[in-house]
């Protein structure tokens, strides 16, 4: 590794609406390098980065590529100069297959014809994605791929550029273990070659097994810079977020009550088979498997999202009937979603607005929305969650990844649902948003909620979950007890071993 840096960046300055977001930044990388970037939702990482590619323009400051200072006017021209991204908001057109999303902006043509060399494309696209462990149809529309399967395809289309920097926005929030392991192995590859590699992650035991360096920001500001082989997890949630942390999973004094939850041979067209599940009053249920085994689509047929075919939700050993939404609302059952922007949030909406989408009912007469009954209830939830926000009137898509989970949250705890069902609660999510999560779900159990937790985090799940039911190929390969609950045997009945 050698230790003249590629890049260095030196007192960076910006500011937004007069809001100062980064202040007097400094960070340094080398080829060779897995360097982390840390810090709670906010702190400044994504901007910084965003300055360094051409998106942002800084207000002060010094950045030097190579040992000449620059300033790229976008990231085309960034890129061009050997520094590619993986965002951590996916840029992928839905409309598009997956080998033209691949190919965006460097569309193999026959000549100036702008006809695209599809055949071409394809199977470069395909190779380039099983280089990566990815067995994924070039010609498949992008919009019926998962978004692990989305992510993959930004990271093959980065990898594919050889840059001499690549910087990966939160690369594996939506990557299950095996995924994540093929991810390592390529970047280990990238190492040896003597790229340098800016790793932005919130996953803490990632960074410590797989990068060199830690940069840690908060507020804006540069906390300081350690060899990861010189410090620990302790340490590094310190300079975050100021304070000891404590336990990482909170303990939880809850013993689940009478059986409240029963789920009967869910059978859908998208893949889950005969599948079964039971929750108890009080009780957190974990749920693991690999990608594409089926866990989101079993959630969506639960709650009605998606048809099932064939199969049973009974709730306090009441059948419900209908499948739709809003026959689960109406029985008490709650659904996070894992796509919080696409599905969860209405961006362009305010905080109050948001946390009353799922009780509109509630909140209107005869159609008319009392408008002192939102404000209440979207006072109250901010206080009970401890979302960030300069007022409720602020737009959703202005706060935090951590600050967005909350009010998706919220709109369902303002429903008082007797079930509530969790996918990926925690996905790009700062370690101390991460914890205030984990206590709201334990307050909620102690309420006698039943929680449903979908995670690709098996610290997670082996963290928070009473009992861990495990998903193999749309069918549940494994139901097991915390106390028997290990890494190695969810991922032995994940993968479909006995």
């Amino acid at each position: 590794m050698s230790q003249t840096p590629i890049v260095t960046m030196t007192d960076i300055h910006k500011a937004f609406n007069k809001v100062e977001v980064l202040k007097g930044v400094t960070f340094d990388l080398v080829p060779g390098e897995i360097h982390a970037l840390m810090g709670e939702n906010g702190a400044g990482k994504s901007t910084m980065m965003k300055i360094l590619t051409g998106i942002y323009e800084k207000d002060r400051g010094e950045i030097t590529y190579k040992g000449k200072t620059v300033q790229f006017k976008n990231p085309k021209e960034a890129e061009k100069q050997g520094i590619s991204v993986i965002h951590q908001e996916l840029n992928i057109l839905p409309n598009l297959t997956v080998a033209e999303n691949f190919f965006l902006g460097k569309e193999k043509t026959y000549g100036k014809s702008g006809v695209m060399k599809l055949k071409e494309m394809n199977q470069e696209a395909e190779k380039w994605l099983m280089d990566l462990g990815i067995k994924l149809d070039p010609k498949k529309s992008a919009a019926s791929c998962s978004v692990g399967q989305q992510q993959m395809i930004e990271i093959a289309r980065a990898v594919s550029t050889n840059s001499d920097v690549l910087i990966m926005d939160e690369p594996t929030a939506a990557l299950t273990t095996k995924e994540i392991d093929v991810l390592f192995k390529v970047m280990n590859g990238l190492r040896e070659r003597g790229v340098a590699i800016v790793y932005i992650s919130h996953r803490m035991d990632e960074i410590f097994k797989m990068c060199d360096r830690i940069t840690v920001l908060r507020d804006g500001a540069s906390i300081g810079t350690r060899v990861i082989k010189e410090t620990n997890f302790a340490e590094v949630v310190k300079m975050m977020v100021g304070r000891e942390l404590g336990e990482q999973f909170p303990k939880r004094a809850v013993e689940p009550g009478k059986e409240r939850f029963v789920v009967k041979g869910i059978t859908t067209k998208t893949g889950v088979k005969a599948a079964d599940l039971q929750v108890r009053e009080g009780e957190i249920l974990g749920v693991a498997g690999l990608m594409g085994a089926g866990r989101t689509e079993f959630m969506r047929a639960i709650f009605g999202a998606d048809k099932r075919t064939a199969g049973e939700v009974l709730l306090d050993g009441q059948s419900i009937k209908g499948q739709h939404p809003k026959n689960a609302i109406a029985a008490g059952i709650a659904f996070v979603t894992e796509d919080r922007k696409g599905e969860g949030l209405i961006l362009g909406q305010s905080v109050r607005e948001n946390l009353a989408t799922a009780q509109l009912g509630r909140l209107s007469k005869l159609g008319i929305l009392n408008r002192v009954k939102e404000r209440e209830s979207a006072q109250d939830l901010i206080e009970r969650l401890r979302i960030k926000t300069s007022s409720m009137d602020q737009p959703a898509k202005s706060l935090s990844g951590g600050n967005q989970q909350k009010i998706v949250i919220g709109k369902w705890l303002a429903t008082e649902p007797k079930v509530l069902i969790l996918d990926e609660p925690t996905r790009g999510v700062d370690v101390g948003a991460k914890k205030e999560i984990y206590q709201i779900m334990n307050m909620l159990t102690e309420k006698g909620v039943s929680i449903i937790m979908v995670s690709s985090e098996l610290p997670e799940i082996l963290g928070m979950s009473d009992r861990i039911l495990v998903m193999h190929e749309g069918k549940v390969s494994a139901m097991l007890d915390r106390k028997d609950a290990t890494q190695e045997t969810i991922m032995t009945a994940a993968t479909g071993g006995e």
